[in-house]
């Protein structure tokens, strides 16, 4: 028997022993109404995590995040460096809307929607009772020798690892570099890309060592977000919780015991089955309360309500509930605070879409030339400016011209007057201008340059154009 006290889960955590050494789980198979919905869930949300980097939506890919080059695409819209102050507001909106989800349903995030948990519970785990078989059969198995039978069965399963693991790795990568890019790089040559081969390796090696080792540890130890439960958590969350009122009643637990009516005793509900911890993916004990490394997946939910129906008691003794509800039969209230971080998600979102609808598909910049003054030719003065064109669109502008606005002048382009945009792509270039010195009223003149493809204007830019303060 163990020494440590009751309460050493507030010390501890379940995947680490009295020494300190790693403990692994052997969590015993889910089964049951959650669990056959989040089945459902995990597997729609596996196949829009894999489609998401190879769905194209207006020729821009639905998601990806090219960090090397700061261009990123979100629902399909394309963000370049310029919009990073868009794409950092899209990531505050999505954290605020976590965090109100978080203070409304606690960790269900974890449970139903984070690709760590779906690919760990969805993916690896099934596979490992595939050929593992349950609990009890993967525990004799760990502490079985080495012998034909665990050197297939772990051959087997750590092969099949290796390679789901190198297939999430080209799917995280196409996130990272692009579909297309990644394609092309599959038809060439590894040596001209073996910078990217390394990385696709390295990234392998992290997922196959993430899930077949460190597995839970990430959500325990790694994530942060669970530690997020000790500051937006309340008593009026709504979590996976153990009715302790019910379970413990006065006697507290006890063993089933089929020759007497538990309802005419004080004994608790809770028959000390143990069968929640077991099922359990962390480890955890859920009578103990809410705690960090429960990620709400409710298969203790499914497990303690297949016990009550099997001992005719009734169900719900772990549920979805607050501890507000628990304690004090309290209706659930749209509290205070979930009113204000819902106010800021409304005005989060309100400018995020503002922003996006005065978004341009073609940015231009036009800036004098650094450390370049006026010169005279003539009776004109020019200055010399850089322009920067921008094709956020999948369509190349053909024919991109300028034209000088609300003063006479002329405005020559350095090469070709009319030039070629391509699509997603940046044209540089330097153009003069020159303007009639007494056609200028001051030294500094405020300029507004159309920018036209073809016959159609796409942006209107200003500058400034320096002259003499006065003319002889």
């Amino acid at each position: 028997m163990s020494t440590i006290p009751d309460d050493a889960f507030r010390d501890t955590i379940g995947t680490i022993d009295e020494e300190g050494n790693r403990k692994f789980i052997f969590p015993k198979k889910p089964s049951g109404k959650f669990y056959e919905y989040r089945k459902w869930v995990s597997y729609f949300l596996l196949i829009i995590l894999v489609a998401n980097p190879f769905v194209k939506v207006n020729g821009n890919q639905f998601m990806m995040f090219n960090v090397m080059e700061r261009r990123f695409n979100i629902f399909g819209f394309p963000f370049w460096p310029q919009d990073f102050y868009l794409f950092v507001l899209f990531m505050i909106v999505g954290v605020v809307f976590v965090i109100l989800f978080t203070v409304i349903f606690g960790r269900i995030f974890c449970g139903w929607v984070c690709p760590q948990t779906i690919f760990l519970e969805m993916v690896f785990r099934r596979i490992e009772y595939w050929i593992e078989g349950d609990r009890g059969a993967q525990i004799r198995l760990s502490k079985q020798a080495w012998d034909s039978e665990k050197i297939r069965k772990k051959g087997i399963k750590w092969t099949l690892f290796l390679i789901i693991s190198f297939f999430i790795a080209n799917v995280f990568l196409a996130y990272l570099i692009g579909s297309d890019q990644l394609f092309r790089m599959m038809e060439e040559s590894p040596s001209n890309n073996w910078s990217t081969l390394v990385a696709l390796f390295i990234f392998t090696a992290v997922f196959y060592f993430i899930f077949v080792w460190f597995r839970e540890q990430v959500c325990i130890i790694a994530c942060p977000y669970g530690r997020l439960q000790g500051v937006l958590l309340d008593n009026k969350s709504i979590n996976v919780a153990y009715d302790f009122v019910r379970g413990e009643k006065e006697l507290g637990r006890a063993k089933f015991n089929k020759q007497e009516d538990r309802s005419l005793t004080a004994k608790g509900d809770c028959i000390d089955c143990k069968q929640c911890v077991h099922v359990c993916p962390t480890g955890i004990d859920i009578r103990n309360g809410t705690q960090l490394e429960c990620v709400n997946c409710t298969a203790c939910i499914d497990e303690c309500d297949t016990i009550m129906e099997s001992v005719g008691l009734p169900l719900g003794l772990i549920r979805y509930a607050s501890e507000d509800e628990i304690e004090k039969k309290a209706k659930f209230k749209f509290t205070t605070r979930m009113k204000g971080y819902s106010a800021v998600l409304i005005i989060l979102i309100g400018i995020l879409i503002g922003m996006l609808f005065l978004r341009t598909e073609v940015e231009v910049s036009i800036l004098r030339l650094p450390g370049q003054l006026y010169q005279h030719k003539g009776e004109n003065i020019s200055n010399i400016y850089t322009f920067k064109i921008i094709n956020k669109t999948n369509e190349d502008l053909e024919d991109v011209h300028f034209k000088l606005i609300g003063v006479k002048g002329i405005l020559k382009v350095v090469g070709n007057e009319d030039f070629k945009v391509p699509k997603q792509g940046i044209y540089k270039g330097t153009l003069f201008i020159e303007i009639n010195q007494y056609g200028l009223d001051s030294d500094m003149t405020k300029l507004q340059i159309e920018v036209y493809n073809k016959e159609q204007k796409i942006e209107t830019n200003t500058t400034n154009f320096l002259s003499p303060r006065s003319f002889d």
